[in-house]
């Protein structure tokens, strides 16, 4: 039980839910200098149910913005280097399908196309290098029970066993996922549909799988077998494994048995965690009012398939919390916290609609009886299943136009031809151009071009923290401390006012 003294009486931005996100926005915030505290219930992070496996390679761009991806990468368990493959298999002791390579930006080491590669670690360990980067902002034990909007703020109902305190927030992010209260509070109701099959995850140890084991090192291995299809992969490299098993019911599971048919033999297994639940393509109709917002799952969920679910939760916290911080540190009017909602929300609602379409087609579909028959059978089969996993998986695995590409084109904060991430490229071994924007704004190209004293003079006039980075011959671009570019070319009058929503 945390003690009554460790709970503020108020604070600038007070996070329901210290999850991922919740623990992302309140490291944004910290990265612009505002307080805040995070209320969330588990005094521990549990290692049992890992949940998300895939960050992004934008994720880790923003860790790297951070100062925390080279942590999160050396504490991993598989590092980036040891596959990016995913393969099809009979079992996992069985035949080669196909595969697949190049899967979820692991293969862009060194590219330019992106500061940082994407990376496969389980969201516990996520979670706790996000947590040591928040620090005492952190208060566990505790979770919001309610609160209460005004005019001039938020009242925050926090319990603990019996213990109850209320905290005065002038801002309140709801990170507390699927059931939020902050969701209800503010009277925003999920629209959408779920998916009728059953899932069942299941972490297990198998030691000596990994050395009988005929396909080599992969992210994913997607079991083929009609009776148990499936997917499974490695959480580390001693013997710790996950898997979904696609149409079982929780009532109907046996997992030994589960994990046996995946891997075709009845190899010795030991189950840690089990996991039912149902794929949710869901998304909220609103996702604030004045000073209350919704972030991540409280207002979005969306099937795993892809790896999309926590990683659009970060972009989520990156957004509110470069807009909060400038609102709170007064460089920006309160009504560009409007554009929080009109910027995320249809990042969102395109990433559901992806998931969606990567779970129409999974192992059961692919399946096919006479890959389980003898070798001529097999191999009759296998180019028609092997061209199918192709046709259908490819986008899945290969889905950079969502994770790098989603623009904030049309926003009210966003000048014409602008919205998109700012290109990235490798200034020097090692140096990323991003590594020289500012934790604010920043004014990136040939600064003898006569519209950069402009921009600089009227970031100085209206407060607003401007870092100059020159690159001689290029065009000037005004960048968004979250990487987006607000204003490119034309006329440069008016570029900084119109990207903090200031009356123009």
């Amino acid at each position: 039980m945390n003690s009554v003294r460790q709970v503020p009486d108020a604070v600038p931005v007070l996070i329901a839910g210290g999850g991922p996100v919740g623990l992302a926005t309140a490291v944004e915030l910290a990265h612009h200098g505002v307080r805040c505290l995070v209320v969330e219930p588990r005094e521990t992070v549990s290692w049992l149910r890992p949940r998300a496996k895939t960050t992004s390679a934008r994720s880790m761009e923003l860790l790297r913005r951070w100062g925390l991806a080279e942590t999160l990468r050396s504490r991993a368990p598989l590092a980036v280097s040891w596959s990016d493959e995913a393969v099809f298999v009979t079992g996992l002791l069985g035949r080669e399908i196909t595969r697949i390579g190049g899967c979820f930006g692991l293969d862009l080491v060194g590219s330019d196309l992106a500061a940082e590669p994407g990376q496969q670690v389980p969201q516990p360990l996520v979670e706790e290098v996000l947590r040591e980067a928040v620090g005492d902002a952190l208060l566990t034990g505790w979770q919001v029970a309610g609160l209460q909007e005004d005019a001039d703020g938020v009242t925050v109902r926090i319990i603990s066993g019996d213990e109850e305190r209320e905290v005065r927030a002038r801002y309140v992010v709801g990170c507390d996922g699927p059931r939020s209260v902050t969701r209800a509070a503010i009277g925003s109701k999920y629209e959408g549909r779920q998916d009728a099959r059953p899932n069942f995850n299941v972490v297990f140890r198998a030691p000596g799988l990994a050395e009988r084991m005929p396909h080599g090192p992969a992210v994913h291995y997607w079991v083929l077998n009609p009776a148990q299809p499936g997917m499974l992969g490695r959480l580390d490299l001693k013997d710790t494994w996950w898997c979904i098993a696609q149409g079982v019911r929780a009532e109907d599971a046996d997992p030994v048995q589960l994990i046996r048919n995946l891997a075709g033999a009845d190899i010795d297994v030991e189950i840690l965690a089990t996991d039912p639940w149902t794929a949710r393509m869901l998304l909220a109709d609103r996702y604030a009012t004045d000073r209350v917002f919704l972030a991540g799952d409280a207002a979005h969920q969306n099937p795993p398939y892809g790896g999309h679910g926590f990683n659009t939760g970060i972009g989520d916290a990156v957004n509110i919390g470069w807009k909060l911080a400038a609102v709170l540190h007064g460089w920006a009017p309160a009504s560009l916290l409007a554009t929080y909602e009109s910027e995320r929300r249809p990042v969102a609602a395109d990433t559901i609609e992806e998931a969606a379409r990567n779970m129409a087609t999974l192992a059961p579909e692919l399946a096919d009886p006479a890959l389980m028959g003898d070798d001529a059978e097999f191999e009759k089969v296998r180019p028609a299943v092997a061209e199918a996993v192709l046709r259908t998986k490819d986008s899945e695995f290969h889905s950079l136009d969502l994770v790098l590409g989603y623009t904030y084109a049309g926003s009210s904060i966003v000048s014409s031809g602008a919205g998109e991430r700012l290109p990235h490229r490798w200034l020097a071994p090692g140096e990323s151009l991003y590594d020289r924007l500012g934790p604010a704004f920043s004014l990136v190209g040939d600064q003898r071009s006569p519209g950069a004293a402009v921009v600089v003079a009227e970031a100085a006039e209206l407060g607003v923290p401007l870092r100059v980075v020159d690159l001689p011959g290029e065009p000037l671009a005004l960048v968004r401390p979250d990487q987006h570019v607000a204003w490119r070319g034309g006329d440069p009058s008016g570029a900084v006012r119109m990207a903090l929503g200031h009356p123009r």
